[in-house]
């Protein structure tokens, strides 16, 4: 069986919801990622930050992102996946939320991160192109 923690991405850290934009996008910039699970004070997951919320939610309407924080963009339920979840589990919670990038947990920590790539380097072509369809296809028809 392979599972989340198999196909993840390592090394994985949290921006604090209190921590500003232009820190997060520091923070891309240096791990070279383009998102970020944003905690809250007891590190629990309060949400995702990608770069493209800090050019759409935040520079793109005129907000200087030293006064704009993580958490100020944090929206809706996070999802996240168990590390110990088998790789079927990881497509569906992102097919059914249609998300393109899912943080690991173990033991209520963060482990890792999976993403598109990771989902490209590690399954096989039937899953990918299944998994592909049904996140692309709805996405669009909205």
């Amino acid at each position: 069986m392979t599972t989340a923690g198999d196909i993840m991405h390592r090394g994985a850290q949290w921006i604090p919801a209190h921590e500003t934009l232009d820190r997060a996008a520091q923070l891309m910039r240096q791990l070279n990622v383009g998102a970020l699970p944003i905690s809250d004070e007891n590190e629990r997951l309060c949400g995702i930050l990608t770069d493209r919320d800090i050019v759409v939610g935040c520079v793109a309407l005129g907000h200087d992102p030293s006064r704009v924080t993580a958490g100020d963009l944090a929206k809706g339920t996070p999802r996240w996946i168990d590390a110990d979840a088998d790789v079927s589990e990881v497509l569906e919670e992102m097919k059914e939320h249609q998300i393109r990038r899912l943080p690991v947990i173990h033991n209520k920590r963060l482990v890792g991160m999976i993403s598109e790539a990771d989902i490209a380097r590690h399954l096989p072509e039937d899953q990918i192109a299944d998994w592909a369809e049904s996140v692309y296809a709805r996405s669009t028809a909205r």
